[in-house]
């Protein structure tokens, strides 16, 4: 199985920042919400986009 780099290096940030809080699952959700309002207005939401009524394709018939 190859290893991903870029699935390791997420999996490396999420132990550093769990040691920090000495794996308390509280205190890391705490610094979670915490970042979330302090970092509010760098997220976007976008509307919902409508999605179009399907039409019958001329796909492989038999």
């Amino acid at each position: 199985m190859n290893i991903d780099p870029i699935v390791e290096e997420i999996r490396k940030a999420r132990r550093e920042h769990a040691a920090r809080f000495n794996y308390d699952l509280n205190a890391i959700c705490n610094d979670f919400r915490k970042r979330e309002t302090e970092l509010r207005n760098r997220v976007v939401s976008l509307p919902p986009k409508r999605l179009r009524k399907e039409t019958k394709s001329k796909g492989l018939e038999a």
